[in-house]
């Protein structure tokens, strides 16, 4: 059986909350492990934190806020993150980044603390894992200046074009495909564009309990993705590159292994 890590779960604050054990098994027995658990803010990355130290080696977490969560950074999250990464199970800064879709906070506070995660990444020098939506041109420009100095830098769940997706690539960021690529309706500019992506620069997650694959079949019976699903994501991005599902499979795991600093005998 082929080896997954799925580089972005939405395990709290959402509809797989209550189901954390079963949602680890279930995944583990695709061969999907460990998890990486997202913190959108502080407090839930905190919670992430000792959710990873019940399931040791199972999963792992990141610590940060999300552009939506901005308006609560305050002159003591600095320290409270920095001491948050001390722990081992947390593997990079995020979610952090730019969102001007939805603007839950005001545009200067998103990019004052997206900077902010940007220089503790680089002080403690860890990867750092980053959303972007509809923020490209700022996004980049606020990245371009620490990106040198980042050991690691993911934009996660990228739905973008193909100049975001070549800006991004000269960057030398990984960016991190969804199910998303699996919809007819809105992934069709995504699936024309994965084959671009360099291997060494592509990784896979589900952003469950999000974006579950239209394209299932038999379709699950609920609509919350679940990280099981990995597989089959893996497979249809390995089709549409013309690639062998268990080699391409078995790159981006090594990629995930990477990126994170993991070793394979964790899980």
């Amino acid at each position: 059986m082929a080896s997954y890590i799925d580089i972005a779960v939405n395990l709290l604050g959402s509809a797989l909350e209550p189901d954390i054990a079963s949602i680890i098994q279930a995944a583990a027995n695709q061969g999907v492990s460990p998890l990486i658990v997202i913190g959108s803010d502080l407090s839930e990355s905190a919670a992430a934190l000792a959710v990873c130290q019940q399931y040791p080696n199972k999963l792992y977490c990141t610590a940060g806020v999300h552009p939506h969560h901005a308006s609560g950074w305050n002159v003591n999250s600095n320290a409270l993150q920095a001491e948050l990464c001390q722990a081992p199970e947390v593997v990079a800064i995020g979610e952090c980044g730019l969102d001007y879709n939805r603007d839950f906070s005001p545009r200067p506070i998103q990019r004052q603390a997206f900077i902010a995660q940007l220089e503790l990444a680089v002080e403690l020098q860890i990867p750092v894992l980053m959303h972007e939506r509809d923020a490209h041109e700022d996004f980049i420009a606020i990245l371009r200046e620490y990106r040198p100095q980042l050991t690691g830098a993911l934009l996660h769940c990228f739905t973008g074009t193909r100049a975001q997706m070549e800006a991004y690539i000269a960057l030398d960021l990984h960016l991190g495909i969804t199910g998303w690529v699996c919809d007819e309706r809105r992934g069709q500019e995504l699936a024309l564009l994965v084959p671009f992506i360099p291997q060494e620069r592509l990784l896979i997650e589900t952003d469950s309990p999000y974006l579950l694959p239209r394209s299932m079949r038999p379709k699950p019976k609920s609509s919350k993705n679940k990280p099981e699903y990995l597989p089959y994501i893996a497979k249809y991005i390995a089709d549409l590159r013309g690639e062998n599902a268990d080699e391409f499979a078995a790159h981006c795991y090594k990629n995930s292994l990477a990126f994170f600093n993991l070793s394979p005998d964790n899980d």
